[in-house]
């Protein structure tokens, strides 16, 4: 079952959404087997023998009225993630420069320089989509994508930047790398990120992405 609101994804929404399936996930405790968010999205998924889609519509509806108009509040530290920002571990930073007619530290200086929120997760774990980057920075994907990327890769797309928690082929645009793991099975929650944080960038010195673990 899909909840979906047509509307532009925004932190308010999103804080609708999260409250909507902390709702789903008590009321439907042992029919409920997992649910997601998206941009402007929740799925919940249900043990099927158990599914009543009736009632689950219902349901949602007088969700979406009690908590549209009790959503916000006061956003919750950012999570500082350092960066080491360079073409060394950045391949697409220069030609990011060059493409947007800027130097190197104007690109570092914009990303970093912006506080982003965590709309969702996906694609790998611990992968978390942030959002929004300064227009300034906006590009597209690569055409091809790597059949290589490295943990830690910092990357953007499109108005969105996120940071690549293990390796795996990808078509984003790097810039840096962040040195901090995002998902460790060890660590309870598992990822770093989780939707609805609020996360800002570092940078930091080549001296110092080393001794926090980077990878040489």
């Amino acid at each position: 079952m899909r909840l979906v609101f047509e509307a532009d994804p925004a932190p308010e929404l999103t804080r609708t959404l999260l409250a909507i399936q902390k709702s789903a996930q008590r009321h439907f405790q042992g029919t409920l087997t997992d649910s997601v968010i998206g941009y402007a999205t929740l799925t919940l998924f249900f043990k099927p023998l158990q599914f009543q889609r009736d009632r689950v519509e219902a349901w949602l509806l007088d969700q979406v009225d009690l908590t549209k108009s009790d959503t916000h509040c006061d956003p919750p530290p950012a999570i500082i993630l350092p960066v080491f920002y360079h073409p060394s571990v950045g391949p697409d930073l220069e030609w990011l420069a060059d493409d947007k007619g800027l130097s190197v530290d104007d690109i570092i200086a914009l990303h970093s320089g912006a506080t982003y929120f965590a709309y969702a997760t996906g694609f790998a774990p611990g992968f978390c989509y942030l959002g929004t980057l300064p227009s300034q920075l906006m590009a597209p994907r690569l055409a091809t994508p790597r059949s290589k990327v490295p943990p830690g890769s910092v990357a953007i797309a499109d108005l969105q930047t996120a940071v690549y928690p293990c390796e795996s082929p990808g078509g984003w645009r790097l810039i840096g790398q962040c040195p901090q793991p995002l998902f460790n099975l060890r660590h309870t929650p598992a990822n770093l990120l989780s939707v609805g944080d609020t996360v800002r960038f570092e940078p930091v010195s080549e001296a110092d992405f080393y001794a926090m673990g980077g990878a040489r």
